[in-house]
């Protein structure tokens, strides 16, 4: 009887598991095992709102076990040693994990692999449709730009391609429980717990599954609702696909199926996922350096007091304020938003993308390398963009677009909660007069802008014409 270990990570479910599907398939006896590894979460605030968010999955993904007659054995230390060990506590032949495409996870499975004794690591695509080389040009090189990859990934995509791999039928194999031992808690793990209303999603599978659900009875107005932060148009499911707590296959094979134009427009949406995915595993300079390499020549402004009004939401532009804030508050932030505050920290300040690339990936609940990387380089125009350098977003075009009545920024800037519509987009425009009569004071109970937004896209366009000469 062959003994496995599935060594679970970013795919916090116990269905449609490609990993576990073939550890199942394959042995009599598998081993289940998450670790809440110290070499990531001994860099981490005490308070961090997915050390939470993956403590509720986890319990759920052993409630889940535990019901088919298995369980998880929960290790919190280096992955290293705690995967190698328990190989050979166990004594598997084989260790299998559902693949990463992050730098370090790579070099991170490599030494696992290398040190296992005498067993055999297998990894599987489970968090990606198409990986690695699946999609690529008629040349057999990467797509750099999205519109042709995501003409060729549609192309590509068949039943096959969408298929769960299914986990009940071979439910027998787990192996039972091997220890009493119980989950840690947070304070355990060396963590606090959020306040109350700090995790602003449901968690684990069943969270991901209402999500879901919620969702498909407004898919249909996904395309003309998604870019306005005041309307619940978006799915929110993004930190349930970063966790894996619901499987991407069931996504795609869902908005794959259905008519209409919103069902469409999200299927672009996830395939903006795969995209950055095959970017970071094609070129993993991009963590450090521009996906253009002209674009490393960049010199960017050292301005670390506008770093800290850009983190604190207190630049004077209230739409890129309201979606800071809301990032503090929530651990999340709107994708339109997203792209406005990107915009503003590269090319209104003059900040080089890698801070606010780096601000993000400590406050954002669905913090994905790939996507935040991708989306951070779109934005500075140092990315993977068929646009023009020279597309540079307004501030208060982009609020009067998307935020059209101010009901966002009321939501998280409350000092403006008084100003008048024709106002709460460029609150500095309004005379002494109109401030008293709403009771705000531009530069005492809401800042003056910290740029003028004209002058900012002159030395933006300066600082690129620079690099293209």
């Amino acid at each position: 009887m062959s003994a496995a270990l599935v060594w679970f990570r970013r795919d916090l479910r116990a269905h449609d598991h490609a990993a576990l599907h073939h550890a199942l398939k394959t042995h009599r006896r598998v081993y289940c095992v998450f670790v809440f590894d110290t070499t990531i979460l001994d860099s981490l605030p005490r308070r961090d709102r997915r050390v939470e968010f993956i403590l509720r999955a986890v319990e759920e993904v052993a409630a889940a076990l535990r019901e088919m007659g298995g369980a998880l054995i929960v290790r919190h230390g280096d992955p290293l040693l705690e995967i190698q060990n328990l190989a050979t506590e166990l004594g598997v032949t084989t260790v299998y994990v559902n693949r990463d495409y992050e730098p370090a996870a790579i070099a991170r499975d490599a030494e696992v692999k290398r040190r296992l004794a005498s067993a055999d690591f297998v990894d599987f695509k489970d968090q990606v449709i198409f990986d690695r080389a699946e999609v690529m040009t008629r040349g057999g090189t990467p797509f750099s730009v999205f519109t042709p990859y995501k003409n060729a990934w549609l192309k590509k995509l068949d039943a096959a391609s969408l298929q769960p791999w299914p986990v009940e039928e071979y439910e027998a194999h787990l192996a039972p429980p091997h220890s009493a031992e119980p989950l840690p808690t947070l304070q355990q793990l060396g963590f606090e717990a959020a306040d109350p209303g700090e995790l602003p999603l449901p968690t684990g599978m069943s969270g991901a599954q209402a999500l879901f659900r919620d969702f498909i009875e407004r898919i249909d107005n996904y395309a003309a609702t998604r870019d306005f932060p005041a309307i619940n148009g978006t799915s929110h499911l993004s930190a349930h696909l970063r966790f894996g707590t619901i499987s991407i296959r069931q996504l795609a094979a869902y908005a794959q199926a259905q008519p209409g134009r919103g069902a469409a427009t999200w299927l672009t949406e996830l395939i903006w996922r795969d995209f950055y995915h095959a970017i970071l595993w094609h070129h993993p300079r991009v963590t450090r350096q521009c996906f253009k390499p002209a674009c490393d020549a960049l010199r960017w402004d050292a301005a670390p007091n506008l770093f800290q009004a850009w983190c604190a939401g207190r630049t004077g532009y209230p739409l890129v304020d309201a979606a800071m804030r809301q990032l503090t508050a929530r651990g999340y932030m709107h994708n339109r938003l997203r792209m406005i505050t990107a915009s503003f920290l590269a090319k209104d300040l003059g900040l080089d993308w890698r801070q606010g690339e780096a601000w993000f990936a400590e406050k954002l609940l669905d913090f994905d390398l790939a996507a935040n990387n991708g989306g951070w380089q779109w934005a500075a125009s140092t990315g993977c963009d068929a646009q023009p350098w020279f597309r540079i977003f307004n501030p208060v075009t982009q609020s009067e677009k998307f935020d059209p009545e101010g009901r966002f920024i009321r939501r998280y800037v409350p000092e403006l909660c008084s100003v008048a519509d024709r106002f709460i987009h460029a609150p500095w425009t309004m005379n002494a007069a109109e401030q008293a009569a709403c009771g705000v004071r531009i530069g005492h109970d809401y800042p003056a802008p910290v740029v003028d937004h004209a002058a900012a896209r002159a030395r933006t366009l300066a600082r690129f014409q620079a690099v293209r000469q």
